[in-house]
């Protein structure tokens, strides 16, 4: 499936509405473990691509000592203005920053971090390249992505529920862009491809919790571009669809509050 230009659209009250219901229920397990893991390699100068609502950065910021210097970077300016006004715990350098087209020097940085980004790279490997351009030689690339929808339980019963809602057309994004990069011998081919080495590719579970099905319905279809392709349908139908993916959430889990599996792979590769 080839992924529209919306895919890539994160403004009006997308933003916000990410931050305040997917952040909590899937991103910030991934990313404390990502900054972990950098941690370890402790590196002077971080360059975060596609930060988002900055949910990585904040980790990193409290994660890395304070001689690290972070600049976090991303595709859409409403997501970058949301996460510099919930502050960070230390000075962050924000920049307005393409993946593909990376506005740095060759060799300025000892680690690249991306979190849930490069399922949205048009072309993968042209992206790894830039993000290996811009690592100094022994540098590390650290990233992860969305395995399969299938194994991301509240995604998947979204998906389908939509699918019930818009038989003839139904919207596809989640299984299209956030879980249609989880194939692992494509994705090391790809680094490879880049010029990256020693790839290693982890299979990380958390549970995802949320006090009701409708915290998950709204996150998933006000808070990320699928709401695009739910107002490209009948834009006056994204309050039914939200509540119809909430209906089917209880259905699944329960009218209280909800748990079920996400699912990752998380990549680490060196320059």
């Amino acid at each position: 499936m080839s992924a529209p230009t919306s895919d890539k659209v994160f403004a009006g009250s997308i933003p916000k509405l990410y931050d305040t219901y997917l952040v909590p229920l899937i991103f910030e397990p991934y990313a404390a473990d990502l900054a972990k893991r950098l941690a370890r390699l402790r590196p002077a100068r971080v360059l975060e691509i596609a930060a988002g609502t900055g949910v990585v950065t904040r980790q990193l910021a409290s994660a890395l000592p304070a001689s690290s210097s972070i600049v976090a970077t991303d595709l859409n300016q409403a997501m970058l203005d949301q996460a510099a006004a919930a502050g960070m715990a230390r000075p962050i350098e924000w920049r307005l920053a393409d993946a593909m087209q990376l506005p740095f020097a060759d060799g300025t940085f000892d680690a690249v971090v991306c979190q849930f980004g490069a399922m949205f790279f048009p072309d993968k490997p042209k992206a790894f390249a830039e993000a290996r351009r811009v690592l100094r030689p022994g540098g590390f690339y650290l990233f992860n992505v969305w395995d399969r929808i299938s194994a991301n339980e509240f995604a998947d019963v979204i998906t389908q529920a939509l699918a019930e809602l818009f038989p003839t057309d139904p919207p596809h994004f989640l299984a299209r862009t956030p879980h249609g990069y989880h194939d692992a011998d494509r994705i090391r081919v790809e680094l490879n491809e880049a010029g990256f080495s020693d790839v290693s590719i982890e299979p990380v579970e958390h549970r995802s919790k949320a006090a009701s099905p409708r915290d998950p319905a709204i996150g998933y279809c006000q808070g990320t571009p699928l709401r695009n392709e739910i107002e490209a349908r009948d834009a006056s139908r994204l309050q039914e669809a939200t509540e119809h993916a909430a209906e089917a959430l209880a259905r699944r889990f329960g009218r209280g509050e909800v748990d079920g599996c996400i699912r990752a792979l998380v990549i680490t590769a060196a320059r």
